[in-house]
């Protein structure tokens, strides 16, 4: 027993869950992954001397095309393996004011506008189904 495994600092991610409001219906925004395809959300790594709200909102513009503002307080966290390591992704609600029509990584993702349930269709991992309904259960609560 022993040393064998060295007790590994996670890499701590920032996500933004992006919804709009039109006609009075809450809409959000998912994009593909780059590799594998599959729906999600933006999110990245956050950097030395940046506040995860400010990478979500990076991460949404140059994975999304998406520019907007985050609302309260994290929506909740989730933890991934990769790159043989634990990547820690916190999610934060981010209501969109504008979307461009072309971005930084448009040539290598797709993205698309679902009503709520439509977004829980195509989601196809819990944990970013439980930043969903994290968010549609905010929203609900929105005065507005």
């Amino acid at each position: 027993g022993g040393m064998m495994f060295a007790r590994v600092t996670p890499i701590q991610q920032a996500s933004a869950v992006p919804y709009r409001k039109r006609y009075g219906r809450v809409e959000f925004c998912l994009i593909t992954s780059a590799r594998r395809r599959r729906w999600g959300f933006p999110k990245g790594i956050i950097d030395p001397g940046e506040t995860p709200r400010q990478t979500a909102l990076k991460e949404a513009a140059e994975e999304a095309g998406l520019h907007g503002r985050i609302e309260g307080e994290c929506l909740g966290q989730y933890e991934y393996r990769k790159w043989g390591t634990v990547l820690v992704v916190t999610g934060y609600l981010m209501r969109v004011t504008a979307a461009d029509d072309d971005w930084e990584e448009a040539g290598w993702r797709d993205r698309a506008w679902h009503s709520a349930e439509g977004a829980r269709t195509v989601i196809d991992r819990d944990e970013l189904r439980d930043l969903l309904e994290a968010a549609i259960e905010r929203i609900g609560s929105e005065a507005d």
